[in-house]
């Protein structure tokens, strides 16, 4: 039994497409899953819209008129303008609705970046960046709530967000886009480049004002010249005061020297301590045994002459005169005196010298803070001299720097005296 095996080859047939039809057919196949799922999805975003966390947060405008200027006349008096307080509920609509313009809104949303936040609109319908930016600002515009408070000078503002910090963020940078809007729409054409051009003029000469105190510093070589005045004054009235007290002791050591000199003259350098009366017994026994040679000698010469002859009358001359010179020795006998250092003339003499040692040093010393006492007195003129100078420079500077800050201040106020603070959230 012969069986054939036929192979038979698709022929080239077009591709298949999906239609609507069945499209349709698989949603009526699944129309209670895709039902469930389309009202699940409903119920849970109202659910999220109704019940999810709300922050509000809350800012208060105060408005009022800005200071008038005086109008300068050519006559003597010039007449007050008195400023009314006073805020008409016309100028308090139209800062309400300045704060609800849609520049103002759109600027707040573009520096926030409100418009790149992602959303169920955006995943549904993303559209170009100008209608995101667009659909932001509505979005914005529906959430921020100005209200003109009624009987007072205030605006209440309030925005709702998801978040309290994006609710704060709106209306801290809508309070300065507002702020900044006054700035220029208040502000009178020029006075930007007037107060510009004082800026940079005032900025110049704060700093030329500053180079000259530093090139002065360096070149004087002084930091602070009043205070360096006065710590030299402090230290030449020290330095002084110094001078007058040794001038004072060279005065009394001078005068006790001059006084010790003359008391020396009258003391006695050494006093007697004892005296005693006494006789020479050598000189009496050789003046006596003389007499005796003369008394034997004239016995001999009698033995052999008369008395008259002239070797007898001569040897009794020299007997006569041996005598004498006995008697007168007899009646004048021999003072005996012990002395010593007189302790007054040695005290008086070593207070002299230690007088004249401390003259000698307190003339020295006097010299010294005389020299000294100069040298203060000419660094005190000098730095008194160089305090002028600096005290202009500082007042100067001062000046400059005062300038400078006012004209800063004067370009970065704005022209309405407007104030807003936030609330709370």
């Amino acid at each position: 039994m012969n069986s054939e095996l036929t192979i038979l080859r698709p022929t080239d047939a077009p591709p298949a497409t999906v239609s609507i039809r069945d499209i349709l057919t698989i949603f009526f196949r699944q129309r209670r899953v895709i039902l469930v799922c389309f009202f699940g999805v409903l119920l849970a975003g109202l659910f999220y819209s109704l019940f999810s966390a709300r922050y509000q947060a809350h800012m208060r405008v105060l408005v009022r008129r800005s200071r008038m200027d005086p109008v300068v006349t050519a006559s003597p008096e010039q007449s007050l303008l008195l400023q009314q307080e006073f805020i008409s509920e016309e100028q308090l609509n139209s800062e309400a609705e300045l704060l609800r313009d849609q520049e103002m809104i759109r600027s707040v949303v573009t520096s926030l970046g409100l418009a790149r936040s992602p959303g169920w609109a955006q995943w549904l319908w993303p559209g170009t960046e100008g209608q995101r930016t667009e659909a932001a600002v509505r979005r914005a515009a529906t959430k921020l709530n100005v209200t003109p408070i009624r009987k007072t000078n205030l605006i209440e503002v309030s925005y709702s967000a998801a978040g309290a910090e994006q609710a704060s963020a709106f209306l801290q940078t809508l309070g300065r886009a507002y702020l900044d809007r006054h700035q220029r729409v208040r502000r009178p054409s020029g006075q930007f480049q007037f107060f510009d051009q004082q800026v940079n003029e005032s900025r110049a000469s704060l700093t030329r004002a500053e180079y000259r105190m530093l090139d002065f510093m360096r070149g004087q070589g002084v930091v602070s010249a009043s205070l360096e005045r006065d710590s030299t004054l402090q230290k030449l009235s020290e330095a002084e005061n110094n001078n007058r007290q040794t001038q004072v002791a060279l005065t009394e050591t001078a005068r006790k020297v001059r006084s010790l000199e003359t008391r020396l003259k009258t003391i006695p350098d050494r006093i007697t301590t004892s005296t005693r009366l006494s006789g020479n017994p050598e000189l009496m026994a050789r003046m006596k045994s003389r007499l005796l040679e003369l008394q034997l000698k004239r016995s001999e010469l009698l033995t052999k002459f008369e008395p008259g002859y002239r070797l007898v009358q001569e040897v009794d001359q020299q007997i006569k005169e041996a005598k004498d010179s006995i008697s007168a020795e007899q009646q004048a006998p021999i003072l005996e005196q012990t002395t010593d250092q007189n302790p007054d003339y040695a005290w008086a003499r070593a207070e002299m010298l230690k007088s004249q040692v401390e003259l000698d040093a307190l003339m020295a010393h006097a010299q010294a803070t005389g020299v000294e006492v100069a040298g203060y007195r000419d660094m005190a003129r000098f730095l008194g001299e160089h305090a002028i100078v600096q005290d202009d420079l500082v007042r100067e500077m001062k000046s400059a720097e005062g300038a400078y800050l006012l004209y800063v201040t004067s370009e970065r106020r704005p022209a309405s005296q407007t104030h807003w603070t936030r609330a709370g959230s």
